[in-house]
């Protein structure tokens, strides 16, 4: 059978599955599954027989992780989903990643309020990491605008990199069994200390394989005009880190705005990056008009993307997980927007188009080559 492109599209209405060829001319459309109830997460698991996953998170009904191993033609829930032990103290509220582990079976996932859970079969069962979820940092952290959530799990061999919202950049170089805060040069914008041991909203974090120690992440900023304790904190939105995270600093100079929400890499190319500006204010598109922001050098400059794009008059937000990019050789970017649009930008988003234009509210957006 000749490889498939399949995208996951998380929306608050359930989960919808689009499928094409290669050439990306043309999408089928399937769903929405866990039909009425929000999807905050998805992974399409291209180890061995492809798998489909995804968080449905019904807020009276409980959180459920769905699976499907026929390309999104039906879904069925896992045996089990993530929970915290009965005498814990802590409810679930929210599923904010589901990403692949180190074995073919093992999953990982972040949670609200923050935590990481394990699974070694698939996700029919799951452990609390408590490395992480029982850290002395844990009973400070403070819920963001989105809650307390663990919504970025990148793994790079041994080391495991968290950003929790709003807790920072948490880093485990011993597979999981301990973790360390690591935001050196990560600012706060709304803490009397601009750059604290802990308590950041990062909102997104990024690397590539062929780049070992090099990390970008996106940040909560907008705080350039800031007069509040601890002063104007500007350009703390974009960073770079390139010794594993341990130490940051700024690449958001040339960008409109340093707040905004994903940030993807390049899969042939680890100086290429992309974010998505926003209206720190409004979390709306600056001006109204919509555009990508691309680095081929790493961070050093940007420039701008929009080609086919609305040129005016457009105030959607595009959140953390609802942008990414294909692993085609002429790779072409995908973002969901949260008035329902799902827009493709071909040759590394030199030209977009809008692929579907009337689904519910989109959380999040994950593409794969099967």
């Amino acid at each position: 059978m000749a490889e498939r492109l399949v995208i996951c599209i998380g929306t608050k209405k359930g989960l919808f599955v689009a499928e094409g060829a290669k050439t990306r001319r043309k999408f089928e459309l399937r769903g929405p599954f866990g039909n009425g109830v929000p999807v905050y997460s998805s992974l399409i698991d291209t180890r061995g027989t492809p798998k489909l996953y995804a968080s449905s998170c019904n807020p009276w009904f409980g959180m459920k992780v769905l699976i499907s191993k026929d390309l999104g033609k039906k879904f069925k829930e896992t045996k089990s989903a993530p929970a915290f032990p009965k005498d814990d103290g802590r409810a679930l509220a929210n599923i904010w990643a589901i990403e692949p582990g180190l074995g073919k079976k093992d999953l990982f996932c972040g949670v609200e309020p923050a935590s990481l859970f394990h699974s070694t079969n698939g996700g029919d069962s799951w452990e609390l990491v408590s490395g992480i979820s029982n850290h002395d940092h844990a009973k400070q952290w403070q819920p963001g605008n989105g809650g307390l959530c663990m919504h970025t799990i990148y793994r790079d061999g041994n080391r495991i990199h968290l950003g929790i919202s709003t807790g920072g950049h948490y880093l485990s170089e011993d597979g999981g069994a301990t973790f360390q805060a690591a935001n050196n040069g990560v600012g706060a914008g709304f803490s009397p200390d601009p750059y604290p041991e802990f308590g950041q909203c990062v909102h997104k974090i990024a690397g590539h394989k062929d780049a070992p120690g090099r990390l970008y992440m996106q940040n909560h900023g907008g705080w350039s005009e800031w007069t509040g304790p601890g002063g104007a904190r500007p350009d703390i939105g974009v960073l770079r880190s390139d010794d594993h995270g341990h130490t940051w600093r700024s690449i958001a100079k040339g960008l409109p705005s340093d707040f905004g929400f994903p940030i993807i890499v390049h899969p042939h190319d680890p100086d290429t990056v992309y974010v998505m500006p926003h209206e720190p204010m409004t979390r709306a598109c600056p001006g109204g008009a919509p555009a990508v922001w691309r680095s081929e050098n790493g961070g050093n400059s940007w420039t701008r993307s929009s080609k086919g794009m609305p040129k005016n008059e457009s105030y959607f937000t595009v959140l953390r997980d609802a942008m990414d990019i294909d692993h085609l050789k002429s790779p072409a970017l995908y973002f969901g927007t949260t008035t329902g649009q799902l827009w493709i930008g071909r040759d590394g988003g030199e030209e977009w188009n809008c692929a579907f234009d009337s689904l519910p509210p989109i959380n999040c957006v994950k593409v794969a080559v099967v």
